[in-house]
């Protein structure tokens, strides 16, 4: 296996629409890359849970954010990570055709809770930074108590199954081509707005420019 390829497990092999799956490491890392929400399924007492949480990539590690009172978050434990992007519908000459533009990444793996304070700063801190580049440094950072009162997890990532479907229906060269109907793809792009501030600021109180910077820049 190429060092640049995801391993084949038996959590991780395509099985249906086998033409949509990607090995390519960078199709996972663009992916994660391009979000920072995510959904983290465990099981708790023997009922599945899934939560969802923000995370941040750090080169091969995935760091996920929770509170201490999360029963899905105490480490150590068997999960799965799921992050998806919706670029559009496919909207097809029948109903049976239509589908989804998308791009998704789920990844398996044995959570490890985060201790070493040193670690779970840097691992805050590119949380952080990976939702918001340059808030790090302009908010306050996080005191004793609050580290205290926060889990973070960590996931290597070492096992993940990628999907990526992109283009047009798949109806157009059979028999439901000849109904005349529309066919075709709605897109769909996420685009940050202009920044709302907290009436409880003074008036004379600037956006700062890491924030302003991203309205009307493209999400996902």
């Amino acid at each position: 296996m190429l060092p640049d390829q995801l391993p084949e497990t038996d959590l991780t092999r395509h099985r249906r629409l086998r033409e949509q799956g990607s090995r390519d490491r960078a199709d996972l890392e663009a992916i994660l890359d391009a979000g920072f929400v995510c959904h983290l399924g465990v099981v708790v007492e023997g009922r599945p849970i899934v939560v969802p949480t923000v995370y941040g990539r750090h080169e091969r590690q995935l760091y996920v954010h929770g509170s201490v009172a999360s029963r899905s978050l105490a480490g150590g434990v068997p999960v799965c990570v799921t992050v998806t992007h919706v670029d559009g519908l496919v909207l097809a000459r029948s109903v049976f055709e239509h589908g989804v533009n998308y791009r998704s990444a789920m990844i398996h793996g044995e959570a490890r809770k985060v201790t070493d304070p040193e670690e779970k700063l840097a691992g805050l801190r590119r949380l952080t930074e990976h939702a918001t580049p340059g808030q790090w440094s302009y908010a306050r950072q996080p005191s004793r108590k609050e580290l205290a009162a926060t889990t973070l997890l960590a996931l290597r990532l070492d096992e993940a199954s990628v999907k990526i479907r992109t283009g047009a229906p798949e109806d157009g060269d059979g028999p439901d081509a000849e109904l005349g109907l529309w066919a075709g793809v709605l897109p769909l792009t996420s685009v940050w707005g202009a920044p709302v501030p907290d009436p409880a600021l003074p008036p004379e109180t600037p956006v700062p420019p890491h924030i302003s910077r991203r309205e009307g820049t493209r999400h996902g």
